[in-house]
C-alpha cells in the first residue's frame, strides 16, 4: 500500500490546481483520473481556446443554494491571481465581449502551465486509474485498478455529469453520499433548447440565423440575459440561451427581446418617409433575416402597408417583438452540457476550505460543488479559486 499526504481524484482544472497549491506547501500529492490524458475539458474549451476566466468576477456570476458561498472562496485567489500565473507563464491572451479572457494560441498553453506547475513541484500524476473503493478509519484507503493508496486528505475533483463523451461521471456524487454529505439535484446548465411539433419544424427552416437579443424567464425570477440567440436544427442556442438555461426548469416558458438595440419608433417613421407602400414584412427585412420574419408574421399581422400603421399600432408591433414567447420542450441534456447544475451542497462544506463538515480530510471542488458559473470564464474561475481554497488546507 503506498501513501501520500494528499490524493486528489480528478486531473481538471480544479484537481491540477489544488495538487499545484498544496505541493508548493510540501505536501506529497498523488493525482489520479480514469481518462488517458489530463485536463481535456481544457483542451476542448472556448473552442481550442479557453475562457480561462473573467475580468469581472462575483458572487452574482454564480448560481448555489447558497448564493453566498463562494464569496471568500473567490476572493482567495481571484482573477487577478490566476491572470499573474498567465502572463508569468509567457501566455498571450485576449479579451473579447464580457470581460472574457481567451489564449491567443491554444488551451493547450493552460494545459502544459498548469502541468509544469505539477512537475516543478513533484506531484505524481496517474492515468487510467480506476478508483474501485474508498473507505476512512484514521486515514483514506483507496482500492483501484492499479494498486492502493492511503492518504491523510482526499479532494474529490471528479467534475459533474456534463459531457459523457468526455468521461464525466456521477463518481464524485456517489462519494458525498457514500460520507454522508447531501447532493442538490443536478440538471444540465449552459445547454441548448429542443422543441417538439411545430416550434421544431418552424426553428429548424431559420438554422444558422443569430441576432442579439434580451432573454428571460416567463414565470420565475431569474436573471435577464442580453446576448446573441442562434436558430439550430434541433432549436435554439447561443449565448442568450445557454445562460437562460442554466435557470431554466421544464414547463417555463423564455420572454425574448427581439429588438433590444432598436428604437423601433425612429425606424418605422424612416419607413413611412422612404418607404411608405411597402408591407410592414417587408420593411422589417431590413432588421431581421426574411426567414424569420416569415415566422413572425403567423403571430402578427405583417400585410399592412407601412403608411397606415398608427402610433398604436407600431406600439403593439414594438411589444410583440419585446415580448416574444417561447416555450421549450426540453435541452439537449449533460450530452452537450457545459456544466452540471446542483451538487454537492455547500451546506455541508467549509466556505473557506472546501473540507466536509463532517469528514476530516475529505474536499470537494470544482463542478462536483452545488455552485455553477455563468458563461464566460467563470466556471475557470470557480475552478481554480476552489482548487486553491482546498490545497491550502490540506
Amino acid at each position: 500500500m503506498k501513501e501520500a499526504n494528499v490524493v486528489v481524484i480528478g486531473a481538471g482544472a480544479a484537481g491540477l490546481m489544488c495538487a499545484i497549491t498544496a505541493a508548493s506547501r510540501g505536501k506529497s500529492v498523488l493525482v489520479l483520473d480514469k481518462s488517458a490524458k489530463a485536463a481535456e475539458k481544457i483542451r476542448i474549451s472556448g473552442g481550442g481556446k479557453c475562457n480561462f476566466t473573467n475580468l469581472d468576477v462575483s458572487a452574482e456570476n454564480y448560481l448555489s443554494q447558497n448564493k453566498h458561498f463562494c464569496k471568500s472562496v473567490l476572493a482567495g485567489f481571484n482573477q487577478w491571481d490566476f491572470i499573474d500565473w498567465v502572463v508569468q507563464a509567457g501566455i498571450d491572451y485576449h479579451e473579447r465581449e464580457h470581460g472574457q479572457l481567451f489564449c491567443d494560441k491554444s488551451a493547450q498553453d493552460i494545459i502544459n502551465m498548469l502541468l509544469d506547475k505539477c512537475h516543478g513541484y513533484g506531484v505524481q500524476i496517474e492515468l487510467g486509474v480506476e478508483v474501485q473503493s474508498i473507505k476512512k478509519q484514521e486515514n483514506f484507503t483507496l482500492e483501484t485498478n492499479i494498486g492502493g493508496w492511503t492518504c491523510q486528505s482526499l479532494v474529490i475533483a471528479t467534475g459533474a455529469l456534463s459531457i459523457p463523451k468526455m468521461g464525466a461521471t456521477g463518481f464524485g456524487f456517489k462519494v458525498a453520499k457514500q460520507f454522508g454529505l447531501n447532493v442538490i439535484e443536478t440538471r444540465p446548465g449552459l445547454v441548448p433548447f429542443t422543441f417538439t411539433g411545430k416550434d421544431k419544424d418552424d426553428f429548424k427552416a431559420l438554422a444558422g440565423i443569430s441576432l442579439p437579443v434580451v432573454v428571460s424567464l416567463v414565470e420565475r425570477k431569474a436573471p435577464s440575459f442580453k446576448e446573441a440567440m442562434l436558430f439550430t436544427h434541433r432549436g435554439l442556442s447561443g449565448p442568450a440561451i445557454l445562460q437562460i438555461s442554466s435557470y431554466w426548469l421544464p414547463g417555463d416558458s423564455i420572454q425574448v427581446n427581439l429588438v433590444p438595440n432598436v428604437d423601433l419608433k425612429g425606424f418605422m417613421d424612416e419607413q413611412k418617409q422612404t418607404r411608405p407602400q411597402a408591407l410592414l414584412a417587408t420593411a422589417l427585412s431590413h432588421m431581421f433575416p426574411k426567414r424569420l420574419v416569415g415566422l413572425l408574421a403567423k403571430d402578427f399581422d405583417m400585410h399592412r402597408k407601412v403608411q397606415s400603421l398608427s402610433d398604436k399600432d407600431v406600439e403593439q408591433l414594438e411589444t410583440f417583438l419585446q415580448d416574444w414567447i417561447i416555450k421549450p420542450s426540453s435541452t439537449e441534456g449533460y450530452r452537450t452540457a457545459e456544466v452540471t447544475v446542483g451538487g454537492v451542497d455547500t451546506a455541508d462544506l467549509d466556505s473557506k476550505t472546501m473540507q466536509a463538515r463532517n469528514v476530516q480530510g475529505l474536499y470537494f471542488i470544482g463542478e462536483v460543488v452545488d455552485v455553477t458559473g455563468h458563461l464566460g470564464g467563470f466556471n475557470f474561475q470557480w475552478a481554480w479559486s476552489s482548487g486553491f481554497a482546498a490545497g491550502n488546507s490540506v
